[in-house]
């Protein structure tokens, strides 16, 4: 995973700093003061917050709360199939832009394969870059018959590929059956993901916090969501005619509060629903990143951000990536 000697395929004049790190973590933050110091901008590597009007639930900040341009957010509306071969080709032209204007590249997010897209060489099957019969195909069938009748027909075709998907993420799901109608397993494809070489020049940096002390800010940061607005967010958007589609009613701390709005069901319960999923999220993608061997992680259990610039300011120095003062 590490990169080739020379790799450089957009022709950066400096690397891309990379932070990653499990939701709540202080990601946003820690990009957005790190992109001030380094005369940079933030490119944001989030599935969810590609979508307007998915704001609280997916943690964006607030415009008059951004120093530094962002990029990432507000790519589409909420029924459009977004994709990590389509997040690629965008991040990627993010880099060359921001490179090009003498300003460094600050990569943020805790969406994986998104990262892993940006910054490595994996080439996406044809059917992922944009819509297509097959994705049709079985967003009809998920809608018709449900999530777990989908899961059903991928788990006798393909066990191998079902087993690593949940049930109710309908689009890997949906993604696993175009690679089969294109002759490829999503199983095999995801055991070749961890031998792709990085392509693109990259600082990594990663947020680690104590899981009991994760959970606890994770919590504290769903009763702010709340208290924010969004029950009103989720109302909007079902306003907006986006009920059946595979963005925002399966995104956690939405598909809680429709149950909230259309099922009667008490708002207490949701959020701690919401939690409870949120926790198990930031479990995977604690897991996902652990095995990234090119991550150095920065001790982010305070949740001070000031505290974390001597670590990573120790790590871009060896990179010969030098922060000003603040």
């Amino acid at each position: 995973m590490h990169l080739r000697e020379g790799a450089n395929i957009l022709g950066l004049a400096s690397p891309v700093v990379a932070v990653v790190g499990p939701t709540a973590s202080g990601k946003s933050a820690l990009a957005q003061e790190l992109a001030l110091r380094l005369a940079g901008e933030v490119v944001g590597a989030d599935s969810m917050q590609v979508y307007r009007g998915m704001d609280i639930g997916t943690g964006k900040l607030r415009p008059d709360e951004r120093k530094v341009p962002h990029h990432g957010i507000d790519l589409c509306e909420p029924d459009t199939a977004y994709s990590a071969a389509l997040y690629q080709s965008y991040a990627r032209e993010c880099f060359r832009d921001i490179d090009s204007r003498c300003k460094r590249p600050v990569l943020c997010g805790g969406t994986g394969l998104y990262v892993r897209a940006a910054l490595d060489g994996y080439e996406f099957p044809r059917g992922a870059h944009a819509d297509n019969p097959a994705r049709e195909k079985y967003m009809r069938i998920a809608e018709e018959e449900g999530a777990d009748a989908l899961w059903g027909m991928l788990d006798a075709r393909d066990p191998e590929s079902a087993a690593l998907i949940h049930p109710n993420n309908i689009r890997r799901v949906v993604r696993a059956f175009e690679m089969l109608e294109e002759g490829k397993s999503y199983a095999q494809h995801n055991t070749q993901l961890q031998t792709i070489p990085q392509v693109v020049p990259a600082v990594f940096l990663g947020l680690a916090v104590e899981p009991s002390v994760l959970n606890a800010r994770i919590d504290r940061r769903v009763d702010a969501m709340v208290e924010e607005g969004l029950v009103d967010e989720v109302a909007q958007l079902l306003a907006r005619g986006f009920r059946t589609h595979i963005t925002a009613p399966q995104a956690i701390g939405y598909k809680e509060i429709v149950g909230v709005l259309e099922g009667g069901a008490p708002l207490g319960e949701a959020v701690e629903k919401i939690k409870t999923a949120t926790h198990r999220y930031a479990k995977r993608q604690r897991s996902w990143f652990r095995r990234d061997v090119r991550i150095h992680w920065l001790d982010a259990d305070s949740g001070d951000i000031e505290k974390l610039f001597p670590q990573a300011s120790s790590v871009l120095a060896k990179m010969d990536v030098v922060l000003e003062e603040a």
